[in-house]
């Protein structure tokens, strides 16, 4: 027999206070951590026992009417970057946003938006928007600011008039890369770009930096000649890494960049598994050097990232909230270079 309980009137400051004999004043204080003012530690405890007895939390929407802004960071792409080194930034990035009491959230692309999603954003009345796809645009961020939202950042896309610009420029990730190839005597480079639509903003960067790095002029020369770039798309499975170490050999590919770390694990068993040796006939660089990398055998050489740090880029954000007026910059904040191992 399933039991029904019906929704019940949410307790109200006005009830904690009444059941702990203090003042609303006093419940608002202490629930939402104000800094200041005098109240006893045995107030605080009868309070948050008041609290917790009638199950009461403080209301966000009402707590943000009173402050005159939201408490919400949205953080929004259609599809973010999947693995643990992006994880680990948002991870930190949050945390360090809930230190300056903010709430980061992710948030996709909305269905139905048509040319303008920030509309959709804009409904929840963000306190700011940091933005990491190729989608918003001049008119998007005046309607975000139109609509209260005092900070909107893109990150890692081209600049956008209005918003500050964080530049994560994937392309530098592909030249490093491609660079350590062509000095190293590589002349026929694969380079793995997934079908994965979400990466998208992603891999055509890295391979364009493989290719700008193939055509350098004078240094490529002097380093024994022109060097092909292939393309090589491919699915996240074992069967199509298979056909792609199979498509390696017909192409005579003596070299890939294979997007990430993760890829690359994946690109490296399946042509030694098709009897290619690594690095002897096919060299193989991944990017983000995760711990993985040093676990393969051969060793994975791969491109060491530096993001943002979660603490700098919130302090950021709370400085674009409270002071809203301030211009718009754009500053570069990935940090790339080689780790070299037995891979490549």
């Amino acid at each position: 027999m399933t039991i029904h309980t019906k929704p019940s009137t949410p307790p109200t400051s006005a009830d904690v206070a009444r059941l702990a004999g203090v003042s609303r004043a006093t419940v608002s204080f202490v629930l939402n951590d104000t800094p200041g003012g005098r109240v006893s530690e045995q107030t605080r405890r009868k309070v948050r026992a008041a609290a917790e007895e009638l199950g009461y939390v403080p209301h966000a929407a009402a707590r943000s009417l009173r402050a005159g802004r939201s408490a919400i960071v949205l953080l929004v792409g259609h599809s973010w970057p999947i693995g643990p080194l992006f994880s680990s930034f948002y991870r930190e990035l949050q945390q360090a946003l809930q230190r300056h009491g903010y709430t980061g959230v992710l948030y996709g692309r909305s269905p139905g938006t048509g040319g303008d999603p920030a509309r959709a954003w804009a409904e929840l009345r963000p306190a700011a928007v940091l933005c990491i796809e190729p989608v918003l645009t001049p008119s998007g961020v005046e309607t975000l600011h139109r609509a209260g939202t005092r900070a909107v950042v893109t990150l890692g896309i081209p600049p956008v008039a209005g918003a500050h610009t964080l530049v994560l420029d994937q392309s530098e990730v592909g030249a490093a890369a491609g660079a350590h190839l062509v000095a190293t005597g590589r002349r026929r480079i694969g380079v793995v770009v997934p079908t994965d639509p979400g990466l998208d903003a992603f891999s055509s960067l890295r391979l364009a930096g493989v290719r700008a790095a193939a055509s350098g002029g004078s240094d490529v020369a002097d380093a024994g000649g022109a060097v092909h770039v292939e393309p090589l798309p491919l699915d996240y499975t074992e069967q199509a890494a298979a056909e792609l170490a199979d498509r390696c050999r017909a192409l005579a590919l003596d070299a890939v960049f294979a997007y990430n770390d993760e890829y690359a694990m994946l690109v490296q068993r399946a042509l030694q598994d098709a009897g290619l040796a690594v690095p002897e006939q096919v060299a193989v660089v991944g990017a983000d050097d995760l711990m993985l990398a040093r676990l393969l055998r051969p060793r994975l050489t791969t491109v060491h990232l530096t993001l943002p740090d979660g603490d700098e880029l919130a302090a950021l954000v709370d400085r674009l909230v409270t002071e809203p007026d301030q211009v718009p910059t754009t500053q570069n904040l990935l940090g790339v270079r080689m780790v070299v191992r037995e891979s490549a």
